[in-house]
């Protein structure tokens, strides 16, 4: 009862975050072409993954190779040493009620995430926006895969030094304290933004992680220069206190 009460009061102190949210003015046209920007332009100059603070460098179009070296990362996985850019509010999470998700429009073999690229020019707009792009591990984006993030109990560390854990039942993927409110923030945006749905009880956390590690400087340039990039900011970031 005290839990449920303590919870109650959080939801309510919380409530009085900004709120907003625009649409990129200038939207990127698709993945592809935002993997570009947010290598290229973005993080030009922070060659680090979020989750592992891995060093890596540009390989390619748009992707580049890890250091696993550089931040003590272990794994015998190919794909541990391959740089990902990973949406913070995964695809599932703005796709799946679409009719494309359901394969609505496509050839048979053809469905979720590849036909809504192929036929909704919505999700494709939203799949691109770099207020959602990550540099990530690409291991750690695959074990990711659709789960929110959360507190994981225990230290359940399978990577090295790597802060990355992920258990519990529903699964939570638990990332580094120093990018809790990052990542935090990108959640809210989405939320308001493109109406992403979460749980009260994810909400609460992702609002007291954006409390607990307060906007940086890289933080206010990297949403600057995604506005010049794609003509929207990040209100959670902009109007975040000095």
């Amino acid at each position: 009862m005290f839990r449920q009460a303590v919870f109650g009061f959080l939801v309510l102190f919380l409530g009085a975050f900004p709120a907003g949210g625009e649409q990129p003015a200038r939207p990127l046209a698709n993945f592809d072409k935002a993997k570009v920007v947010a290598r290229d332009s973005i993080y030009a100059d922070r060659r680090i993954d979020y989750y592992c603070s891995c060093s890596y460098t540009p390989k390619n179009a748009s992707g580049g190779v890890i250091d696993k070296a550089s931040c003590g990362l272990v794994s015998s996985s190919s794909i541990a040493t391959r740089l990902d850019w990973e949406h913070v509010v995964p695809a599932w999470f703005f796709g799946n009620k679409r009719s494309c998700w359901a394969k609505v429009g496509c050839k048979p073999g053809v469905e979720g995430r590849e036909c809504c690229e192929r036929t909704d020019p919505e999700f494709k707009q939203v799949e691109a926006d770099l207020h959602n792009l990550v540099p990530s591990v690409a291991l750690l984006n695959v074990v990711r895969s659709n789960h929110a993030y959360g507190m994981v109990e225990g230290d359940p560390r399978k990577y090295g030094r790597c802060e990355f854990e992920i258990g519990g039942n529903p699964k939570r993927v638990e990332p580094p304290q120093s990018v809790r409110g990052d990542l935090a923030r990108v959640w809210l945006y989405m939320i308001d933004t493109y109406g992403v749905e979460v749980t009260e009880a994810d909400l609460a956390v992702l609002k007291l992680w954006s409390l607990a590690d307060p906007v940086d400087e890289w933080e206010r340039l990297r949403d600057r220069r995604i506005e010049a990039a794609q003509g929207n900011f990040n209100p959670y970031v902009r109007n975040a206190a000095p």
